[in-house]
């Protein structure tokens, strides 16, 4: 009976009954087979297993991927389902992808994931597949052949802009670092709610488009525009409002003009990826990300501060202090430094040791970063390559270990605009701009 139940088992005759047979296995010692497969009938599934009740019993149970489990919430749970108006990318494929290219994968739905430390090593530039996913809400998917840019409000000529249009306008390209602003969250004490990001919710890219402040001059503003409001596609519900809402940001029209804030369309030299943006976005040089809004689809110039949830109920730092409630809107990003190499953990040899990292700032280029090897008085490093004003500062030291034991590195940056890293955490309630410098342990061995 065996040797009949294999030969049933056989790829041709598999085939036959219409299935696809993803793996088989007996677990050593029991009298159990296990299998996996898959069919668009569920009656040739009970049909290809009849076989296998001459030996004993049958169970036959629906079967789910570990990916799309975590993305729906549950083993029983339903994927939520896609914004009819805006299809959206299968979230089990999108966070499928994520793992297959080695990002760090915290939440599967919003995709949330952030890039290893060890791949921030090398180039100025991330890698497309590399670089960190933030999401507040499903990814859509856009056909770039009819997706247009409405640009209205309060301008002279309202504008509906194609893809094409876009890319025949005045062009410029620039390398810019983009940071979340929890990133870093995870390090906070006391815990905050929000994402937990370590330190790798940063990547570089370099981003090809069309100056913001060129389709703003197209578009002509009237004398009573005061803010640029960016609207994209992706969309939901939050708590605290009512009905759903889309990601929506907004800047000053000084800042919108005076920030070479770019309508990006290309990243490193490829067309905008679906899960960073594709086929539109902002990209706001020296700001967290959060003004760089994604699959964006409005531009609208308004008389007024935005009070969108994005806006004013989130990326807001909060203190208290005195009893008094202070908050202060999230912008530029704080200067910080990261050292990538060594890992933390790693065994290193006795002797001379080569430390490397990047260091960034949202205010003015990096003017120089110190490294204290084990508590020693702080060094300066050397700067690699020349200062940029929109990207990180590669830098290295070479130090000397000279005694076996656990050794701590630490990093500290300070920018052209005379800011320091802090030593110290800055506590805020939702966990935002956590700049602290931060100890790396190696074994000397």
């Amino acid at each position: 009976m065996g040797a009949l139940l294999l030969n049933h088992l056989s790829r041709p005759n598999v085939r036959k009954h219409g299935i696809e047979l993803h793996g088989e296995a007996v677990v050593q010692g029991e009298h159990t087979l296990y299998m996996i497969v898959e069919s668009s009938d569920e009656d040739r599934v009970r049909s290809f297993m009849r076989p296998f009740a001459m030996a004993g019993t049958v169970e036959i149970h629906p079967a789910s991927t570990c990916v799309r489990v975590v993305s729906s919430g549950g083993c029983v749970a339903e994927v939520a389902a896609v914004d009819e108006a805006v299809p959206s990318v299968d979230p089990e494929e999108a966070c499928q992808r994520a793992i297959d290219e080695g990002l760090v994968v915290h939440r599967a739905h919003p995709l949330n994931c952030e890039t290893s430390i060890t791949a921030l090593i090398g180039g100025v530039v991330m890698p497309n597949a590399h670089f960190y996913v933030r999401n507040h809400f499903q990814v859509p998917a856009l056909d770039a052949s009819t997706w247009r840019l409405s640009v209205g409000g309060l301008v002279e000529r309202p504008l509906s802009l194609s893809l094409r249009d876009l890319t025949r306008m005045r062009s410029q390209t620039l390398v810019v670092t983009l940071e979340c602003a929890g990133n870093g969250r995870s390090l906070l004490e006391p815990p905050v709610p929000g994402e937990k990001w370590d330190l790798g919710a940063v990547s570089t890219a370099e981003w090809t488009g069309v100056p913001l402040a060129e389709v703003l001059d197209r578009a002509g503003l009237k004398a009573s525009a005061r803010s640029v409001l960016f609207r994209g596609a992706d969309g939901g519900t939050v708590e605290g409002r009512a009905g759903p809402i889309r990601f929506e940001r907004s800047l000053s029209l000084d800042v919108a003009r005076d920030s070479d804030a770019l309508l990006a369309y290309a990243m490193n030299g490829e067309p905008l990826p679906i899960q960073h943006g594709a086929p539109l976005r902002v990209v706001v040089p020296g700001w967290y990300a959060v003004a760089s809004v994604k699959w964006l689809t409005e531009i609208e110039l308004i008389d007024r501060e935005f009070d969108g949830h994005f806006q004013v109920d989130k990326y807001q730092y909060e203190w208290e202090r005195d009893r008094d409630v202070i908050r202060e809107p999230v912008t530029l990003q704080r200067v910080r430094s990261l050292i990538t190499e060594p890992g933390a953990d790693e065994e290193v040899e006795c002797g001379e040791l080569v430390v490397r990292g990047v260091a960034w700032s949202g205010a003015a280029p990096i003017a120089r970063v110190d490294v204290s090897i084990g508590g020693a008085p702080w060094q300066e490093a050397r700067l690699v390559g020349d200062r940029k004003r929109h990207c990180w500062q590669w830098w290295e030291l070479i130090a000397r270990l000279d005694r076996p034991g656990t050794v701590a590195l630490r990093a500290r940056a300070t920018d052209l605009a005379g800011r320091v890293q802090p030593e110290q955490q800055e506590w805020n309630r939702l966990g935002y701009g956590n700049n602290a410098v931060r100890a790396v342990a190696v074994t000397v061995r």
